[in-house]
This record gives structure tokens, C-alpha cells and sequence, in this order.
């Protein structure tokens, strides 16, 4: 086909081209369509789609919070276990305690028990401790002691105790009066013998009034108490227990302690000394003035964890040394690898050779 020419260029706006005629073509054999290949990528080279996303999951139900507390109760990890064990050289006794929290600490259970060198188990002991009630469990007794008790409002406890094997126990009722110092306690045998016991607590002292049976047989009341305050720049403190009367006076600086002290009626004198040295070394002297008895104490101490103590005892005409590694009132927890020791000389005063080497280890495991 032959393409007219461009027409020539004008001022006036270009007409469109008349298109020509095309010629007919006829075929000779049957019509089959053919398709063209055209210059699109075939479909086997396309990216195949992404797959259509998941249907969402149904939210779960957020559990409410006492089912939060109750899945929390009954979790299957293993709760911490401590194990401690004591040995002590003068008696040759292990002495054992296995004790875990159950419950994220809403109970306690505690298993004791002591062998010897033998391996002979003796007293085993189950409790079972919670923040209102325990119980204790002699194996070999079997005999359970329950104790437990409960806050009745703000002000107001009761409590109890009970034997199981020996059919005894013990009630009372603790009140709080106008100040949380002030407490006022009931407490009565059970099955009751006779009067119960009450108790009045303040921030001075306590007085109990009480009945107890004296030498016949008779019941009578017994009063007892103990009083103290501030005098001097110290403490006075008057005890006062089945008859007998003691006065005692602590007076108390940075460098020394005074404590003299008188029995009624024995009038039984004695006095204690304490002298500080420093932050490390302390020198007591005990001193009674009815018996001639004394005893003294030297102590020095490197931080809190280790002591050195020195001593003598008239009363038992004893010498004695002792070395500790570990808070001596403390637990072993806080121990040095949770472990405490202690080592002990003893030497007699009328026998030297009879000297005595002792220790004792006390030792705990977290696992």
C-alpha cells in the first residue's frame, strides 16, 4: 500500500487524512485463527498472587482476676526449696530442715528432722504454716498441734491453740483499746480450769492478773507485771513475778554500760559493766554480790560476719574461747556462702587436760 505525501504547510489548522480503500483478500483455504505473539511476558513466567490472608483468630476471653490469682495458685513451676543442716560436734546430731512456699507464698511447708552418726532418724515434723493457721505434725507421736487465728475488724483478734493427742489447748481475744498500744487480752485454758487470764498491755509496761493453784492446792490470784522508764539518762525497769520484786537500772552511753540490779526480798545485789573500744572490741564484767560469782567477756569483731570471743566463768570455774564466721544471732542466709560456723575451746579451770574442742556448722541450699 502506498502512503500519500504530508500535505504542504499552511496557516489554516490541519485537516485529518481520508483513509484509502483497502484491497480484498481472498483465501484459498480454510480460515484458521492464528494469534499473534505479542511482546507480554506468558503466563507461566507471571508471579503467581499472594495467598489471601488468614481469616482472623477470635480474640481469647481476658481471664478476670480471680481467675488470674487461681491460674496462678496452680502453676506448674516447681516452687523454691531450702534446705538447712546443722551439725553439732558435742551432741554428733545432724539436725535438718526442708521447708518450701507453695502457693506464691500464700503457705509454707516444713519438714525437720535430726540423725546421728548412724544414720537413725529421730522427732521428724511436718507443718503445714499459712498466714491464719498452722499445723504441726509429730510423725512419731502422731499428735497434731493447731494453732490459728483471726482479725475480727480492725481492733479485735481471736486466737486459738489445740492439742490433738492431749485433747488441750488455749483461746483468747486480744483487743486494741483507744491506741494500737494499748491492748487488753483474754486468754483461758481449754477445757477450762478456772479463771482466764488477762493481760493489759501499754506503752510502759504490762500487768496480768491470773489463777494459779499454791502449794495446798488452793486457787489464788497471781499478779505480775513489769514497769519501765527513763530515769537518769537511762532505763529503770521493776519485774514483778510470784513474789519475788526486781529492780534494775541500765544506764547506756557510747562508750560504757551500767547495769546494777537488786532481787526483793532475797536482796540479791549484782551489777554488769560494758566498755567499748572502739567499733571492734568490747570488754563485759558480770559481778554477784550474794554468791562472790563473776564472769567476763572479751569480744572483737571484723565487720559483721566474723567474732572472736574470750571468757571465764567462776560459777562453773570454766575458761572458754569461740570463734564465729557468720552474724552469731543471725541466720545462715546471710552468712558468708550462707553458711555458719562456729568453734568453741572449753578448758576447766581444775582439769586442763579434760580441754574440750568443739564446733558446730549450719549450713543452707537453695534449690
Amino acid at each position: 500500500m502506498v502512503e500519500s505525501p504530508p500535505p504542504p504547510a499552511s496557516d489554516s489548522p490541519p485537516q485529518t487524512p481520508l483513509r484509502q480503500p483497502q484491497p480484498l483478500i481472498i483465501l484459498d483455504r480454510p480460515f484458521s485463527y492464528q494469534p499473534q505473539s505479542f511482546p507480554f511476558p506468558q503466563t507461566s513466567q507471571l508471579p503467581s498472587p499472594p495467598p489471601p490472608p488468614p481469616p482472623p483468630s477470635p480474640p481469647s476471653p481476658t481471664p478476670a482476676v480471680g481467675e488470674k490469682q487461681l491460674l496462678g495458685l496452680f502453676s506448674l513451676r516447681r516452687p523454691p526449696i531450702r534446705v538447712t543442716t546443722e551439725f553439732d560436734s558435742d551432741s554428733s546430731i545432724f539436725f535438718h530442715k526442708v521447708s518450701s512456699k507453695l502457693f506464691d507464698g500464700l503457705a509454707k511447708l516444713k519438714v525437720t528432722f535430726q540423725n546421728n552418726g548412724k544414720g537413725d532418724i529421730a522427732e521428724p515434723e511436718v507443718a503445714l504454716i499459712t498466714k491464719h493457721l498452722a499445723i504441726h505434725y509429730d510423725v512419731e507421736e502422731q499428735n497434731a498441734l493447731v494453732k490459728g487465728f483471726v482479725n475480727v475488724g480492725p481492733n479485735f483478734q481471736l486466737r486459738a491453740a489445740h492439742d490433738v493427742k492431749a485433747q488441750q489447748g488455749e483461746v483468747a481475744m486480744v483487743a486494741n483499746l483507744t491506741d494500737p498500744a494499748y491492748k487488753f487480752e483474754l486468754a483461758s485454758a481449754v477445757p477450762s480450769i478456772g479463771l482466764p487470764k488477762a493481760t493489759l498491755k501499754f506503752p510502759a509496761g504490762e500487768v496480768s492478773l491470773e489463777e494459779k493453784e499454791d502449794e495446798v492446792a488452793n486457787r489464788i490470784l497471781s499478779i505480775n507485771g513489769m514497769i519501765k522508764s527513763s530515769i537518769m539518762n537511762g532505763v529503770g525497769t521493776a519485774l514483778y513475778k510470784d513474789g519475788n520484786l526486781n529492780l534494775r537500772y541500765s544506764y547506756k552511753d557510747e562508750e560504757m554500760t551500767f547495769i546494777p540490779s537488786i532481787s526483793l526480798p532475797s536482796h540479791a545485789l549484782s551489777f554488769a559493766l560494758k566498755r567499748q573500744f572502739g567499733h571492734s572490741d568490747k570488754l563485759s564484767y558480770w559481778y554477784n554480790f550474794d554468791s562472790n560469782y563473776w564472769s567476763s567477756v572479751y569480744k572483737h569483731t571484723v565487720g559483721k560476719d566474723y567474732k572472736f570471743k574470750a571468757g571465764y566463768d567462776s560459777e562453773v570455774r570454766l575458761g572458754w574461747a569461740s570463734l564465729w564466721v557468720g552474724d552469731e544471732g543471725g541466720k545462715a542466709k546471710t552468712a558468708p556462702v550462707k553458711m555458719k560456723i562456729q568453734i568453741m575451746l572449753q578448758v576447766p579451770q581444775d582439769d586442763i587436760k579434760s580441754s574440750v574442742l568443739m564446733f558446730r556448722v549450719k549450713k543452707r541450699w537453695d534449690i
